[in-house]
Order: structure tokens, then C-alpha cells, then sequence
């Protein structure tokens, strides 16, 4: 028979897993679990370790489901200003679609 986890040792079992991997500051996480619902919260620098923490918590055994409130805060030369990611978009469309170029008003 398989005994269930407590909330508190599958919390420590996700803190435990957040600061064994490299790529996460595990410090600007917080973790909370109820019932195998593991909630991430707090602020990391990049999209990528933000993915990186949701996939070390589903690593951990007993997590049934994952919550995820995380705001990724991009710093330095990461940071982007609404006329960046405007510029961005309509480049992205330019290079992926045929649609024919909106003319300006």
C-alpha cells in the first residue's frame, strides 16, 4: 500500500527539487501544496525558468496538479517596452504569413 504524502512534505519535496536544479533561483519561489495541488508564486527573470520551475515540480512525486502564479520580470537587455514587442509582432507577421501589408491611416 501507498501512503500519501503529507501537504508539508510535498511542499519541502518541491523546494527541495527547485533549488537542486541549476537553471531557477529557487529563493524568488514560493511553494504551497494542499491535497497534491502544488502552487508556485513569485518572480523569476526569464520565461525559461519559469517553464524550468513548472517541470521540476511536476518531477516530484505526489504533485497531482500544478498552479502557477509566476510573473516573469525581464531585466537588463531582456526588458521590453510595448513599441519593442509591437515592433516585433509585426515582423513576425511579415516573415510567417502572405498576408498583404496594412497601409498606415
Amino acid at each position: 500500500m501507498r501512503t500519501m504524502k503529507t501537504d508539508t512534505q510535498l511542499q519541502s519535496d518541491v523546494i527541495a527539487e527547485l533549488a537542486w536544479e541549476p537553471s531557477i533561483h529557487s529563493e524568488e519561489i514560493g511553494v504551497e501544496a494542499k491535497d497534491g495541488v502544488v502552487t508556485l508564486a513569485g518572480h523569476v527573470g526569464t520565461y525559461s525558468e519559469k517553464l524550468a520551475a513548472e517541470r521540476a515540480a511536476m518531477h516530484v512525486v505526489g504533485v497531482k496538479a500544478l498552479a502557477v502564479e509566476i510573473d516573469v520580470r525581464l531585466v537588463g537587455h531582456n526588458a521590453r517596452t510595448d513599441g519593442d514587442i509591437a515592433r516585433t509582432v509585426e515582423n513576425v507577421l511579415q516573415w510567417t504569413t502572405c498576408l498583404p501589408r496594412m497601409q498606415s491611416r
